[in-house]
């Protein structure tokens, strides 16, 4: 039996300290040390417009995709909060994630909630 190496963290928290010291901390070095091999941050709610408009996170999450990890959005939050291009301009994937998260939930997947 393999171990699961996939995280995902589902990033809802507007907190700029929460932000910077354990989502994208975490995230970072999850890969940098190979403590799992595919980190994936979702980007839901408030936090879409806290990526878009704080530029110190917006440099943090440049570091951590240089890093390897991923970053998707939610699209219904990204164009109801209207930054939908500022996450696209990052290299944010956006695309609608409630069918997806139902499907990691089903799925027993590694699910980190911040």
């Amino acid at each position: 039996m393999t171990e699961p190496n996939k995280l995902y963290i589902l990033w809802t928290n507007d907190n700029v300290m929460t932000s910077e010291k354990m989502v994208l901390m975490y995230a970072q070095n999850s890969m940098l040390n190979y403590w799992w091999k595919e980190v994936t941050v979702i980007i839901w709610g408030a936090t879409a417009k806290l990526v878009a408009e704080n530029e110190m996170i917006r440099e943090k999450i440049k570091l951590a995709i240089h890093s390897g990890v991923k970053f998707s959005a939610c699209k219904a939050c990204a164009e109801q909060l209207g930054v939908t291009d500022k996450l696209l301009e990052l290299g944010i994937e956006v695309m609608y994630w409630g069918e997806g998260l139902t499907e990691i939930l089903k799925e027993n997947e590694k699910l980190l909630t911040i």
